[in-house]
């Protein structure tokens, strides 16, 4: 596997990160992790929740602040996709634009592959 994570994280998405950590009872140590599962609508789906603990697989992106964490195996099926915050009129969210995804679902948070 390559030093350079190929899973980035957009500046909007960075921004809400950092928003979403500060805004917790205990934000030292805090990051995203982003996960992907078997399951969805599509075969896929993705999983944000926040963590403290980096596990030994884990690979970390930054960005301006903000800390990603990344399974090994999830890297795989996020090879060159990127994470963002979208914030649009019917809501805000993060989602992961993934070149991998043959279809994805309306909500943008599962996934098929070709």
């Amino acid at each position: 596997m390559s030093d350079t994570p190929t899973f980035t994280m957009s500046a909007s998405a960075a921004a809400r990160i950092l928003e979403i950590i500060s805004a917790q009872p205990e934000p030292e140590g805090l990051a995203l992790r982003v996960a992907v599962l078997a399951g969805g609508c599509n075969g896929f789906q993705y999983q944000f929740k926040l963590d403290r603990t980096k596990n030994d697989d884990d690979v970390v992106i930054e960005r301006n602040g903000a800390t990603v964490y990344v399974d090994e195996t999830s890297l795989d099926l996020l090879e060159g996709a990127e994470l963002e915050f979208v914030d649009k009129l019917m809501g805000a969210h993060f989602t992961v634009t993934n070149p991998n995804a043959a279809s994805a679902c309306g909500c943008g948070t599962s996934f098929s592959l070709a």
